[in-house]
């Protein structure tokens, strides 16, 4: 029953999806929703390296930070660059995958609150660094940021509104459900949710925990760098500020509330992290104290979050009864 109604709610989900533009009432809302599928693109890339991996990243807004500034700079008159959308995308998600492994290679021997620690003032040096790389050569434009971004052009046409973004941002994150679902099921997959369960049972099992981590960390953030893409792209411009640690957390929340290791429990997490704080801006400066609470809440009653990933094994039949022993007479 589960199964049938798995094969039913995906097609209705995607058709859903696919005509949110023609329901949703106006602009403001198609941005809502538009930020949502970015966040669940972010949220999904975290969750190869939390999820998955079981590796505590709390600096992974920095590899969205990095994919946003290396699109600015190949799309934009700062240095009169202007690659075309694909040719910076790929770059974007090339040199962010590059920094995951340079951050990986030096936490494989850290674990827990530690590799947190270190990942954290990952996240708060590349920060700094966007703010003061401006001197004595102008690469990020320091606190200004980087203005007059180029939209992406696909086949001639130019990308100018919400409803446009939302298409390009949607197939995106479909991108990746689908290859985060094929990892999940793959070789290396096992292996990360092995490392995951005993890191030295893993290693006893001959899995080289130091590629498999590596892997996740430059998978992980090439997400990252492609949400920091698509973020520069769709606004135009780039800021220090879009970067900050509460965005990790941010990220971090919705893989915790939607499921660590559920592909659709974290988009519901998005979703909610995301459209929660728009929903009670009616409550004006108690909008966040209320919006504080419900997530407590909901981390009461659900900690293992909203929609968990539990392998489900298939139930075995009931053991034969052996016949007894009898001595001969």
């Amino acid at each position: 029953m589960q199964q049938k109604w798995r094969r039913l709610g995906v097609p209705a989900a995607i058709l859903l999806a696919l005509a949110i533009p023609a329901i949703v009432p106006n602009a403001y809302e198609m941005g809502v929703i538009t930020r949502i599928c970015l966040y669940a693109l972010l949220a999904l890339g975290l969750n190869v390296v939390v999820g998955f991996a079981g590796l505590l990243d709390l600096g992974y807004v920095a590899f969205f930070g990095i994919g946003s500034y290396v699109y600015a700079l190949l799309a934009s008159p700062h240095f009169d660059v202007h690659w075309p959308f694909p040719a910076a995308l790929a770059a974007a998600m090339s040199v962010t995958a590059v920094f995951g492994v340079l951050i990986g290679a030096p936490t494989l021997r850290v674990r827990g609150d530690y590799l947190a620690i270190v990942t954290l003032g990952f996240g708060e040096i590349t920060y700094i660094l966007l703010i003061n790389l401006d001197r004595p050569i102008n690469i990020t434009g320091g606190p200004s940021g980087i203005v007059s971004i180029d939209p992406p052009s696909i086949f001639g046409l130019v990308l100018n509104a919400n409803w446009q973004y939302y298409y390009l941002i949607l197939a995106f994150m479909g991108a990746a459900v689908l290859f985060s679902r094929r990892l999940r099921d793959s070789r290396i997959g096992w292996a990360w949710q092995a490392i995951r369960e005993d890191e030295l049972a893993a290693q006893a099992m001959g899995i080289n925990t130091t590629v498999a981590k590596l892997q996740a960390f430059a998978i992980g953030a090439s997400f990252a760098g492609a949400g920091g893409a698509l973020l520069a792209s769709w606004q135009r411009s780039v800021f220090p500020d879009n970067f900050l640690f509460t965005e990790s957390i941010n990220i971090l929340a919705m893989v915790i509330l939607g499921g660590v290791g559920s592909l659709s429990g974290v988009i519901l997490g998005a979703a909610i992290i995301v459209a929660l704080p728009e929903i009670l801006r009616g409550f004006g400066q108690y909008r966040m104290l209320a919006f504080g609470l419900l997530l407590m809440v909901l981390m009461i009653f659900r900690p293992e979050g909203l929609l968990s990933f539990q392998e489900q094994p298939e139930e075995a039949d009931p053991p034969k009864e052996l016949p007894s022993i009898s001595s001969r007479p």
